[in-house]
């Protein structure tokens, strides 16, 4: 049974053309960027993620969730795909401290048009809209530059924010993986305290003019370079997650997301 792509266009506001062309991966990739938030409240609700393309379009699609780098990103595969686009799933290695994290570590995308595009809309606050692989140069998207450089083999992902240097992000190949051979890291970021998704609730929102996020209790507002935190209540939290997310929960999952490791 393949996506419901009506439903799923209308999930991340989406009425553009769907013709397999970049103009078409840039509009489908920047409305779900801007309908869909970066999240990991089921890893604190205790609520199991399994990479399952049903699930994750119930979940995302049907229940107007988000979720992390394997839902959105597995999830917006086979939407491209029921389109007609050619799509790679593969492996990216994070950055941590300098050090690239384990294979898995990631999921991004390569779309494959005239030539290889990088896609990824799980990767939280990046870049909106699809990056040409083809070429070294800054790609400049709200004031931030991304660059793609490598040796042919793997490429790594670049960020520099205005008056910063090029930053890391991920390492990744073009070698074609299964959705489900990432069910093991999958597994572990939900799990394990040494994950940082374990550690912090987060929820996440690209916007017209910067970004909003929810960080554990505070919100944090970022609009045209300017920046504004505040901290929340618990209701508050609950409040601003539906209001800004358009995420219902309810405020008894905040006492046991406190349990987690």
């Amino acid at each position: 049974m393949g996506i419901d792509v009506d439903a799923y266009l209308q999930r991340i506001n989406h009425s553009g053309k769907l013709d397999v062309d970049i103009d078409t991966l840039r509009g489908l990739h920047r409305s779900h960027m801007m309908a869909v938030p970066f999240e990991n409240l089921d890893i604190h609700t205790g609520a199991e993620i399994l990479l399952d393309e049903s699930r994750l379009f119930e979940k995302i699609v049907n229940r107007k969730r988000g979720g992390f780098c394997y839902e959105l990103n597995g999830l917006f595969a086979g939407l491209l795909r029921e389109i007609g686009f050619d799509v790679t799933l593969c492996s990216a290695r994070v950055f941590q401290e300098d050090a690239p994290g384990p294979e898995y570590d990631h999921l991004t995308l390569i779309v494959h048009l005239d030539e290889p595009w990088l896609a990824d809309v799980g990767f939280g606050d990046s870049f909106i809209e699809p990056l040409r692989m083809n070429s070294a140069a800054d790609h400049i998207q709200d004031g931030i530059a991304y660059r793609l450089d490598g040796d042919g083999e793997a490429l790594t992902l670049f960020r520099r924010r205005p008056a910063s240097n090029d930053e890391p992000q991920y390492i990744f190949t073009n070698k074609p993986r299964l959705l489900s051979e990432f069910s093991g890291m999958c597994k572990y970021h939900q799990s394990s305290p040494l994950s940082h998704f374990t550690r912090k609730r987060i929820c996440s929102l690209a916007t017209p003019g910067g970004r909003v996020t929810l960080s554990d209790n505070k919100l944090i507002v970022t609009s045209n370079g300017n920046r504004t935190e505040r901290d929340l209540s618990d209701s508050e939290y609950v409040v601003t997650l539906n209001e800004k997310f358009g995420v219902l929960l309810n405020r008894s999952f905040l006492s046991s997301s406190r349990t987690l490791p």
